[in-house]
Protein backbone atom coordinates (compact mmCIF):
# COMPACT_ATOMS: atom_id res chain seq x y z
CA UNK A 1 0.00 0.00 0.00
CA UNK A 2 1.09 3.21 -1.05
CA UNK A 3 -0.09 7.43 -1.17
CA UNK A 4 1.25 9.48 -4.26
CA UNK A 5 1.71 13.15 -4.15
CA UNK A 6 -2.11 13.36 -5.13
CA UNK A 7 -2.88 11.45 -1.70
CA UNK A 8 -4.15 8.73 -4.38
CA UNK A 9 -3.87 5.08 -2.47
CA UNK A 10 -2.27 2.08 -4.74
CA UNK A 11 -3.38 -1.20 -3.30
CA UNK A 12 -1.15 -4.36 -4.88
CA UNK A 13 -2.63 -7.84 -4.56
CA UNK A 14 -1.19 -10.46 -4.95
CA UNK A 15 -3.02 -13.53 -5.30
CA UNK A 16 -2.87 -17.19 -6.90
CA UNK A 17 -6.66 -17.58 -7.21
CA UNK A 18 -7.91 -15.47 -10.04
CA UNK A 19 -11.39 -14.93 -8.30
CA UNK A 20 -10.00 -13.67 -5.40
CA UNK A 21 -8.21 -11.20 -7.02
CA UNK A 22 -10.75 -9.71 -8.87
CA UNK A 23 -13.42 -9.17 -6.02
CA UNK A 24 -10.44 -7.60 -3.95
CA UNK A 25 -9.88 -5.47 -7.30
CA UNK A 26 -13.82 -4.30 -7.12
CA UNK A 27 -13.90 -3.97 -3.34
CA UNK A 28 -11.25 -1.66 -2.94
CA UNK A 29 -11.64 -0.07 -6.24
CA UNK A 30 -15.60 1.27 -5.13
CA UNK A 31 -14.13 1.99 -2.08
CA UNK A 32 -11.85 4.79 -3.95
CA UNK A 33 -8.18 2.96 -4.14
CA UNK A 34 -6.05 2.48 -7.05
CA UNK A 35 -5.03 -1.25 -7.36
CA UNK A 36 -2.47 -3.35 -9.39
CA UNK A 37 -2.45 -7.54 -9.09
CA UNK A 38 -0.84 -10.38 -9.82
CA UNK A 39 -1.54 -13.76 -9.58
CA UNK A 40 2.31 -15.37 -8.40
CA UNK A 41 4.69 -13.90 -6.26
CA UNK A 42 7.67 -12.98 -9.07
CA UNK A 43 4.84 -10.89 -10.85
CA UNK A 44 3.85 -9.13 -7.71
CA UNK A 45 7.62 -8.58 -7.04
CA UNK A 46 8.21 -7.45 -10.94
CA UNK A 47 5.43 -4.83 -10.38
CA UNK A 48 6.09 -3.59 -6.43
CA UNK A 49 9.62 -2.65 -8.51
CA UNK A 50 7.89 -1.35 -11.43
CA UNK A 51 5.29 0.52 -9.35
CA UNK A 52 5.09 0.91 -6.23
CA UNK A 53 4.70 -0.44 -2.92
CA UNK A 54 7.25 -2.72 -2.65
CA UNK A 55 8.26 -5.71 -0.32
CA UNK A 56 9.97 -5.32 2.95
CA UNK A 57 13.53 -6.24 1.19
CA UNK A 58 13.41 -2.62 -0.65
CA UNK A 59 14.82 -0.28 2.31
CA UNK A 60 13.03 2.50 0.04
CA UNK A 61 9.31 0.78 0.96
CA UNK A 62 10.16 -1.52 3.80
CA UNK A 63 7.75 0.92 5.83
CA UNK A 64 5.24 0.02 3.52
CA UNK A 65 1.82 -2.07 5.59
CA UNK A 66 1.98 -5.86 4.48
CA UNK A 67 -1.42 -7.70 4.93
CA UNK A 68 -1.59 -11.50 3.85
CA UNK A 69 -4.59 -13.44 3.65
CA UNK A 70 -4.84 -17.16 4.66
CA UNK A 71 -7.48 -20.03 4.42
CA UNK A 72 -4.99 -21.72 7.11
CA UNK A 73 -6.08 -21.92 10.92
CA UNK A 74 -2.01 -22.89 11.41
CA UNK A 75 -0.76 -20.55 14.22
CA UNK A 76 2.96 -21.21 12.79
CA UNK A 77 2.01 -19.92 9.30
CA UNK A 78 0.56 -16.77 10.31
CA UNK A 79 3.38 -16.35 12.70
CA UNK A 80 5.81 -16.82 9.83
CA UNK A 81 4.07 -14.55 7.74
CA UNK A 82 4.04 -11.49 10.68
CA UNK A 83 8.41 -12.59 11.04
CA UNK A 84 8.33 -11.58 6.98
CA UNK A 85 6.82 -8.13 7.84
CA UNK A 86 3.52 -8.11 7.44
CA UNK A 87 1.60 -6.35 10.42
CA UNK A 88 -1.68 -8.49 9.90
CA UNK A 89 -3.76 -11.02 8.37
CA UNK A 90 -7.66 -11.53 6.93
CA UNK A 91 -8.77 -15.41 6.97
CA UNK A 92 -10.39 -16.19 3.88
CA UNK A 93 -13.08 -16.55 2.77
CA UNK A 94 -12.86 -12.91 3.38
CA UNK A 95 -15.67 -10.13 4.08
CA UNK A 96 -15.24 -6.93 1.85
CA UNK A 97 -16.05 -4.85 4.81
CA UNK A 98 -13.27 -6.16 7.05
CA UNK A 99 -11.17 -6.13 4.27
CA UNK A 100 -11.38 -2.27 3.71
CA UNK A 101 -11.44 -1.44 7.60
CA UNK A 102 -8.06 -3.04 8.27
CA UNK A 103 -6.79 -1.41 5.49
CA UNK A 104 -7.84 1.74 6.24
CA UNK A 105 -6.65 1.28 9.66
CA UNK A 106 -2.98 0.11 9.12
CA UNK A 107 -2.82 3.11 6.51
CA UNK A 108 -3.74 5.51 9.52
CA UNK A 109 -0.92 3.70 11.81
CA UNK A 110 1.32 3.83 8.62
CA UNK A 111 0.83 7.52 8.64
CA UNK A 112 1.28 8.30 11.89
CA UNK A 113 4.44 6.32 12.09
CA UNK A 114 5.49 8.05 8.86
CA UNK A 115 5.24 11.37 10.53
CA UNK A 116 7.36 10.58 13.76
CA UNK A 117 10.39 9.35 11.74
CA UNK A 118 9.92 12.70 9.34
CA UNK A 119 9.86 14.52 12.59
CA UNK A 120 12.60 12.82 13.63
CA UNK A 121 14.61 12.98 11.07
CA UNK A 122 14.06 16.83 10.73
CA UNK A 123 15.32 17.32 14.40
CA UNK A 124 18.55 14.95 13.33
CA UNK A 125 19.15 17.47 10.40
CA UNK A 126 18.67 20.34 12.40
CA UNK A 127 21.17 18.75 14.97
CA UNK A 128 23.79 17.96 12.07
CA UNK A 129 23.45 21.43 10.87
CA UNK A 130 24.01 23.02 14.33
CA UNK A 131 27.42 20.65 14.70
CA UNK A 132 28.93 21.43 11.33
CA UNK A 133 28.32 25.28 12.15
CA UNK A 134 30.45 25.49 15.05
CA UNK A 135 33.55 24.00 13.18
CA UNK A 136 35.61 26.64 12.33
CA UNK A 137 36.37 26.94 8.71
CA UNK A 138 39.60 27.96 7.26
CA UNK A 139 38.47 31.29 6.16
CA UNK A 140 37.45 32.03 9.21
CA UNK A 141 41.35 32.23 10.33
CA UNK A 142 43.30 32.21 7.34
CA UNK A 143 46.70 32.97 9.37
CA UNK A 144 46.08 29.62 10.94
CA UNK A 145 46.98 27.96 7.63
CA UNK A 146 44.37 25.07 7.39
CA UNK A 147 42.49 23.25 5.29
CA UNK A 148 39.68 20.81 6.44
CA UNK A 149 37.82 17.74 5.00
CA UNK A 150 34.82 16.78 7.42
CA UNK A 151 32.56 14.22 6.78
CA UNK A 152 29.88 12.98 9.45
CA UNK A 153 28.56 9.34 8.72
CA UNK A 154 25.38 9.89 10.30
CA UNK A 155 23.05 13.13 11.12
CA UNK A 156 25.00 13.14 14.56
CA UNK A 157 28.79 12.98 13.89
CA UNK A 158 31.44 11.78 16.64
CA UNK A 159 34.31 13.30 14.86
CA UNK A 160 35.39 16.82 16.10
CA UNK A 161 38.24 19.46 15.15
CA UNK A 162 39.19 22.92 15.87
CA UNK A 163 42.14 25.52 15.57
CA UNK A 164 42.45 28.05 18.92
CA UNK A 165 44.79 31.05 17.94
CA UNK A 166 46.89 31.66 21.60
CA UNK A 167 48.86 34.38 19.95
CA UNK A 168 49.90 36.56 16.91
CA UNK A 169 52.62 33.23 15.86
CA UNK A 170 51.51 30.82 18.16
CA UNK A 171 48.30 28.22 16.75
CA UNK A 172 46.36 25.28 18.41
CA UNK A 173 45.37 22.53 16.40
CA UNK A 174 43.14 20.01 17.72
CA UNK A 175 41.63 16.32 16.15
CA UNK A 176 39.34 14.37 18.54
CA UNK A 177 36.91 11.35 17.66
CA UNK A 178 34.15 10.85 20.12
CA UNK A 179 32.86 7.24 20.20
CA UNK A 180 29.80 6.15 19.05
CA UNK A 181 27.92 8.21 15.78
CA UNK A 182 24.43 8.77 18.32
CA UNK A 183 23.20 12.14 19.34
CA UNK A 184 24.75 11.75 22.26
CA UNK A 185 28.11 12.07 20.85
CA UNK A 186 27.20 14.98 19.00
CA UNK A 187 26.48 16.69 22.06
CA UNK A 188 30.03 15.74 23.62
CA UNK A 189 31.45 17.66 20.81
CA UNK A 190 29.85 21.15 22.05
CA UNK A 191 31.37 20.04 25.76
CA UNK A 192 34.95 19.60 24.26
CA UNK A 193 34.95 22.43 22.54
CA UNK A 194 33.95 24.78 25.39
CA UNK A 195 36.30 22.85 27.37
CA UNK A 196 39.44 23.46 24.61
CA UNK A 197 38.33 27.09 24.62
CA UNK A 198 38.83 27.13 28.70
CA UNK A 199 41.84 25.24 28.70
CA UNK A 200 44.35 25.95 25.67
CA UNK A 201 46.48 28.85 26.91
CA UNK A 202 49.96 30.25 26.87
CA UNK A 203 50.49 28.82 30.09
CA UNK A 204 49.44 25.03 29.43
CA UNK A 205 51.55 22.78 27.34
CA UNK A 206 49.52 20.50 25.19
CA UNK A 207 50.36 17.19 27.77
CA UNK A 208 48.63 19.77 30.50
CA UNK A 209 45.63 20.52 28.56
CA UNK A 210 45.24 16.49 27.55
CA UNK A 211 45.42 16.32 31.35
CA UNK A 212 43.33 18.71 32.37
CA UNK A 213 40.75 17.73 29.77
CA UNK A 214 40.51 14.20 30.88
CA UNK A 215 39.89 14.93 34.95
CA UNK A 216 36.54 16.94 33.50
CA UNK A 217 35.77 14.59 30.65
CA UNK A 218 35.81 11.62 33.23
CA UNK A 219 33.46 13.00 35.77
CA UNK A 220 31.06 13.70 32.62
CA UNK A 221 31.23 11.10 29.81
CA UNK A 222 28.70 8.56 29.93
CA UNK A 223 29.46 4.78 30.40
CA UNK A 224 31.11 2.75 27.59
CA UNK A 225 32.26 6.12 26.25
CA UNK A 226 35.86 7.55 25.18
CA UNK A 227 37.71 10.10 23.80
CA UNK A 228 40.82 10.19 21.38
CA UNK A 229 42.53 13.43 20.54
CA UNK A 230 45.57 14.60 19.18
CA UNK A 231 46.93 18.31 20.48
CA UNK A 232 49.12 20.30 18.32
CA UNK A 233 50.58 23.43 19.03
CA UNK A 234 52.69 25.32 16.41
CA UNK A 235 55.28 28.33 16.73
CA UNK A 236 55.57 30.00 13.87
CA UNK A 237 58.60 32.18 15.05
CA UNK A 238 60.53 29.53 17.40
CA UNK A 239 59.82 26.82 14.36
CA UNK A 240 58.43 24.03 16.57
CA UNK A 241 55.52 22.22 17.12
CA UNK A 242 54.38 20.72 20.36
CA UNK A 243 52.27 17.44 20.33
CA UNK A 244 50.24 14.95 22.68
CA UNK A 245 48.44 12.49 21.55
CA UNK A 246 45.47 10.52 23.26
CA UNK A 247 44.97 7.14 21.96
CA UNK A 248 44.96 8.61 18.61
CA UNK A 249 46.44 7.88 15.24
CA UNK A 250 49.97 9.56 14.68
CA UNK A 251 50.26 13.11 13.49
CA UNK A 252 51.99 13.00 9.48
CA UNK A 253 54.86 15.01 9.26
CA UNK A 254 55.46 16.22 5.82
CA UNK A 255 58.80 18.49 5.65
CA UNK A 256 59.38 21.10 3.09
CA UNK A 257 62.68 19.01 2.12
CA UNK A 258 62.78 15.26 3.39
CA UNK A 259 60.47 12.35 4.06
CA UNK A 260 57.19 12.43 5.48
CA UNK A 261 57.55 10.64 9.10
CA UNK A 262 54.29 9.38 11.55
CA UNK A 263 54.85 11.21 14.77
CA UNK A 264 53.65 8.33 17.27
CA UNK A 265 52.79 9.94 20.81
CA UNK A 266 51.68 7.58 23.72
CA UNK A 267 48.79 8.24 26.11
CA UNK A 268 45.77 6.90 27.46
CA UNK A 269 41.90 8.02 25.80
CA UNK A 270 40.12 11.01 27.34
CA UNK A 271 37.38 9.92 30.14
CA UNK A 272 37.52 6.63 31.17
CA UNK A 273 39.97 6.20 33.73
CA UNK A 274 40.85 9.23 36.24
CA UNK A 275 44.72 8.69 35.97
CA UNK A 276 45.89 8.68 32.42
CA UNK A 277 49.22 9.08 30.68
CA UNK A 278 50.08 10.73 28.21
CA UNK A 279 53.66 12.06 26.29
CA UNK A 280 54.92 15.51 25.05
CA UNK A 281 56.65 15.23 21.67
CA UNK A 282 58.34 18.82 19.87
CA UNK A 283 59.11 18.56 16.59
CA UNK A 284 61.13 21.35 14.62
CA UNK A 285 59.45 22.23 11.72
CA UNK A 286 60.39 25.19 8.65
CA UNK A 287 58.33 27.69 6.73
CA UNK A 288 56.68 25.08 4.16
CA UNK A 289 56.04 21.79 5.92
CA UNK A 290 52.63 20.44 6.37
CA UNK A 291 51.39 18.17 8.84
CA UNK A 292 47.82 15.89 8.75
CA UNK A 293 46.28 15.12 11.69
CA UNK A 294 43.29 13.07 11.07
CA UNK A 295 40.61 10.37 12.99
CA UNK A 296 40.62 6.55 12.27
CA UNK A 297 37.70 6.94 9.91
CA UNK A 298 39.99 7.53 6.99
CA UNK A 299 41.63 4.26 6.95
CA UNK A 300 39.72 1.99 9.01
CA UNK A 301 37.34 -0.12 7.54
CA UNK A 302 35.03 -2.74 8.95
CA UNK A 303 35.06 -4.98 5.49
CA UNK A 304 38.61 -5.28 5.07
CA UNK A 305 39.03 -5.92 9.05
CA UNK A 306 41.74 -3.44 9.17
CA UNK A 307 42.58 -1.10 12.07
CA UNK A 308 44.21 2.09 11.52
CA UNK A 309 47.64 0.59 12.82
CA UNK A 310 47.74 -1.12 9.85
CA UNK A 311 47.01 0.99 7.19
CA UNK A 312 49.67 3.79 7.99
CA UNK A 313 51.43 3.11 5.08
CA UNK A 314 48.47 4.60 2.82
CA UNK A 315 48.87 8.08 4.64
CA UNK A 316 52.98 7.88 3.37
CA UNK A 317 52.16 6.88 -0.04
CA UNK A 318 49.46 9.57 0.01
CA UNK A 319 52.05 12.40 1.37
CA UNK A 320 54.71 11.96 -1.58
CA UNK A 321 51.86 13.37 -3.93
CA UNK A 322 51.03 16.37 -2.25
CA UNK A 323 54.11 18.54 -3.03
CA UNK A 324 52.84 21.94 -4.47
CA UNK A 325 49.78 21.94 -4.04
CA UNK A 326 47.90 24.80 -1.83
CA UNK A 327 47.23 24.55 1.39
CA UNK A 328 43.69 24.94 1.21
CA UNK A 329 43.42 22.07 -1.26
CA UNK A 330 45.49 19.85 0.80
CA UNK A 331 43.22 17.87 2.92
CA UNK A 332 40.64 17.33 0.35
CA UNK A 333 42.87 15.44 -1.79
CA UNK A 334 44.80 14.10 1.13
CA UNK A 335 41.68 12.34 1.80
CA UNK A 336 40.89 11.27 -1.92
CA UNK A 337 44.37 9.97 -2.51
CA UNK A 338 44.18 7.59 1.08
CA UNK A 339 40.46 6.57 0.73
CA UNK A 340 39.55 3.79 -1.78
CA UNK A 341 36.77 5.39 -3.58
CA UNK A 342 35.18 1.59 -4.24
CA UNK A 343 34.59 0.85 -0.54
CA UNK A 344 32.18 2.39 1.32
CA UNK A 345 32.86 4.45 4.60
CA UNK A 346 31.53 3.53 7.38
CA UNK A 347 33.11 5.74 9.99
CA UNK A 348 33.14 9.59 10.75
CA UNK A 349 36.12 11.37 8.80
CA UNK A 350 38.24 14.48 9.50
CA UNK A 351 41.26 14.82 7.67
CA UNK A 352 43.12 18.60 8.85
CA UNK A 353 46.38 19.39 6.92
CA UNK A 354 48.13 22.57 8.46
CA UNK A 355 51.10 24.49 6.53
CA UNK A 356 53.87 25.94 8.86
Amino acid sequence: MTVDQQSQISILIIDDEEINVLLLEETLTLSGYTTLSAINGPDGRALARQELPKLKLDSKTNHIPVIFLTASSDVEKKVKGFELGAVDYIVKPFHSREVVARINLHLKLSRATNAVIENQATKLQQIAEAQTNFLLQPESLPEAKFSIFYKSLHEAGGDFYDVIPIAKHITCYVVADISGHDIGSSFMTSALKALLKQNVSLIYTPLETMHLLNSIMFEIMPLGKFITACIAILNRETGSMQICNAAHPPLLHIPQKGEPVLIPCNGDALGVFADVSFELQTVSVSPGDRFMIYTDGLIERAARQKVWSSELWRLLDAAKEIDGLDISETASHFKKLVTNVNEEEDDDIVVMAVMV
